[in-house]
């Protein structure tokens, strides 16, 4: 199936944000729907692709702020569905990572709804090109890692670091800007050296994208007082040590990179 048939939904990846990282499949599914229901990080210029008279639905989720909980979300792309609407749910970055795609899908099989994927570019790949660097590294970073560390109300995060601190892998953590602290103290505990190198993008793809590098004894200072409100991708391992010749915030470095 590659077109948008009434009474299907379809989960389209809409990448980091620069509508120039859309797949040609995904413009093609926008302007075919005729209900589409986005999240908050879908990028205003992906936004601007859809046809006026496309049915646009807000279901957007930043931490702290629902808009729609998840079981909202999925009763509205059934009722749709089952109205006989073209669907469109429009995700940030791929909707297989860490994007709740399974909980839409199943919603939608178990009421009998066709259901199909169009990927995306995913936040760590965006990061990496807007670093300029590689996220693997032959004898060096042979392992990419991605891992979320959403947390809620500062509680622990469920997460192996003693897997996770493997000096010959690259993490990508999503969504760890507030839970910095305890990612830094569980990779560090696990033996993480705290000299590793990290490097943080927000805003990946966009124009008012930002990048800054320090290491992984320094990231929770990093995170709470280099960031802004957008989006924050952290990327943590050796393949990062090329980031300091490119990084635009030399002042940042300068502050954070050498202090103890």
């Amino acid at each position: 199936m590659s077109r948008v048939e009434p009474g299907m939904v379809w989960l389209v990846g809409a990448g980091p944000g620069d509508p120039d990282l859309l797949t040609r499949k995904a413009e093609r599914l926008i302007r075919e729907a005729s209900v589409i229901f986005y999240d908050a990080l879908v990028g205003k210029g992906v936004l601007d692709l859809v046809p006026a008279h496309v049915r646009m639905v807000s279901v957007g989720k930043r931490s702290g702020r629902h808009s729609k909980d998840q079981r909202a979300i999925d009763a509205l792309l059934v009722e749709a569905a089952l109205w006989g609407e073209r669907v469109v749910r429009l995700k940030g970055g791929d909707p297989s990572i860490f994007g709740r795609a399974t909980e839409e899908l199943d919603a939608c099989r178990r009421a009998g709804i066709a259901t199909c994927i169009c990927p995306g570019v995913t936040a760590a790949s965006a990061a990496a090109a807007d670093l300029g660097i590689s996220l693997t590294l032959r004898g060096m970073a042979r392992k990419l890692v991605f891992v979320t560390a959403h947390s809620r109300n500062g509680a622990g995060l469920d997460l192996d670091w003693s897997s996770l601190a493997d000096p010959h892998a690259t993490l990508a953590i999503y969504m760890g800007k507030a839970a910095a602290p305890l990612v830094a103290k569980g990779l560090i505990e696990a033996g993480l050296s705290p000299d590793t190198p990290v490097a943080l993008v927000e805003n990946a793809s966009h124009d008012c994208q930002t990048n800054f590098r320090t290491t992984l004894s320094l990231l929770p200072i990093a995170a709470r007082t280099a960031l802004g409100g957008g989006a924050a991708i952290i990327l943590v391992g050796e393949a990062l040590s090329a980031v300091g010749s490119i990084v635009s915030h030399a002042r940042f470095d300068a502050d954070y990179s050498h202090k103890s």
